[in-house]
């Protein structure tokens, strides 16, 4: 019996397996075609989680450089002092797990240069827009007439309900009101009528202090700058309003007003404890019965020398009230904001920052100010002045492992209650990058193992 083996008629005929070849390596490509596809859809997934991974470690990295801050301020932020970097804490690259952080601060005696400075900020280096009258206003740098009396419209209650500068913000569109009470913020100069950008920030377009390339380009990019080589900040970066120094020593007990006779008895027993009795009846017969408004007058009246009156600088004060807003420490403020001060000026701020350039030993008090300043002229000068500060910025700058990843924000903290605790908080983040081209391209540079 033949038995025939039976062939499918589509096999045999070499066109139709052609085609079935043809469908089936189409099929084949669609396959990989997605395969392909989806896998280049999990690596951007991956990158894309990646870059969000490295993002929050550098928040992470900000918020133990907060803490870090508080941690430096506990310690060496005692009776007034200022924390030194250079001694007391480390301001640069410090790391939390993969990622690292900055402080950006500011360097007071020097001009600022193309790469950032790192530390915490004192505020107390700065004018206090709550307390500095329209005279000092107008002499920061950019500040105009009309502004600074802006700025005292804003913040000073009026008893006709804001009277011209409330008809000038009802003009606006959208119109709204003249605040007539005390600053809370920096930022609230946004508000103030005829406060723009060029004023507030100047070339300082990212807020770090220091001269990044669009600030020195002319009007090749934002912001416009003179491309002079040299940072020309605005006046947002000498204005503050957190100053205010405590009427009590560090033990709790009120600090001791040298502004009356009446209150002689307090001041001998302090000093009779700090130096001795007898030193003690020579400095109060050198001041008799003086009235002193503030404790730099005492301070020449007394002639004491700069050992003595740093042993008492802290336990003093002339004034009354719980807290002293708005003094400036002559320790810390840069010339452009010295130059605001009655008795000082621009020629005499000049001389402090070399004197202090020069004599950093000496910074322990304001007792070295004689060497610089008529005694007439410190005289004048004292009511605005201290030597202590109790109010910090933290400006922290991340960035995340391998470079990726980017936060900064600003704390300001007060200690003027002996623990550290954050009064503002701000996200600075939209400013872009601050940290300068050295830590940009130490960033990009491979890590040699």
């Amino acid at each position: 019996m033949n038995l025939r083996r039976r062939t499918s008629p589509c096999l045999d005929d070499p066109q139709r397996r052609g085609s079935v070849l043809i469908i089936v390596m189409l099929i084949c490509m669609g396959l990989v075609a997605l395969t392909l596809y989806f896998a280049n859809a999990m690596s951007s997934e991956l990158r894309a989680a990646d870059n969000r991974t490295a993002d929050i470690s550098a928040r992470q990295a900000v918020a133990g450089g907060i803490r870090y801050a508080a941690y430096v301020l506990k310690n060496y932020a005692i009776d007034g002092a200022v924390p030194d970097p250079a001694v007391d804490y480390q301001a640069a690259e410090m790391p939390v797990g993969d990622a690292t952080f900055w402080f950006i601060g500011r360097d007071s005696n020097a001009i600022p240069t193309d790469q950032p400075v790192f530390g915490l900020i004192d505020e107390s280096s700065k004018l206090n827009l709550n307390t500095a009258s329209s005279a000092m206003l107008q002499e920061l740098p950019g500040m105009t007439t009309d502004l600074a009396q802006a700025i005292i419209d804003w913040r000073r209650a009026s008893s006709n309900g804001g009277g011209t500068a409330s008809t000038t913000y009802a003009a606006l569109d959208p119109p709204r009101l003249n605040k007539g009470a005390p600053f809370e913020s920096v930022d609230e100069l946004r508000l103030v009528y005829g406060a723009t950008l060029d004023l507030l920030l100047g070339e300082d377009a990212n807020r770090n202090g220091s001269l990044d390339p669009n600030e020195d380009d002319g009007e090749g990019s934002p912001p416009r700058d003179n491309q002079d080589g040299r940072l020309q900040p605005g006046f947002w970066e000498y204005v503050t309003v957190y100053s205010k120094q405590p009427n009590r020593r560090s033990n709790g007990a009120p600090r001791i007003n040298i502004t009356t006779s009446q209150l002689r008895e307090p001041l001998r027993a302090l000093l009779e404890q700090q130096l001795d009795a007898s030193r003690a009846a020579t400095i109060l017969a050198a001041i008799g019965d003086r009235d002193f408004g503030s404790v730099a007058e005492f301070m020449v009246a007394s002639r004491m020398t700069a050992d003595e009156f740093r042993k008492v600088h802290t336990d003093i004060t002339a004034a009354a009230g719980n807290t002293v807003n708005g003094l400036v420490n002559v320790n810390t403020a840069a010339a452009a904001v010295l130059a605001c001060i009655p008795g000082i000026g621009a020629d005499n701020a000049a001389a402090i920052v070399a004197y202090r350039q020069s004599h950093t030993d000496a910074l322990t008090s304001m007792a070295w100010l004689a060497e610089v300043l008529k005694p007439e002229n410190l005289v004048r000068a004292g009511p605005f002045i201290t030597d202590q500060s109790y109010q910090f910025s933290a400006d922290v700058a991340a960035v995340g492992p391998f470079g990726r990843g980017y936060d900064r924000e600003k704390a300001v903290f007060d200690t003027g209650s002996g623990t550290p605790r954050i009064i503002y908080h701000e996200d600075l983040g939209a400013y872009g990058w601050a940290l300068g081209s050295e830590v940009r391209q130490s960033l990009n540079t491979p890590k040699q193992t």
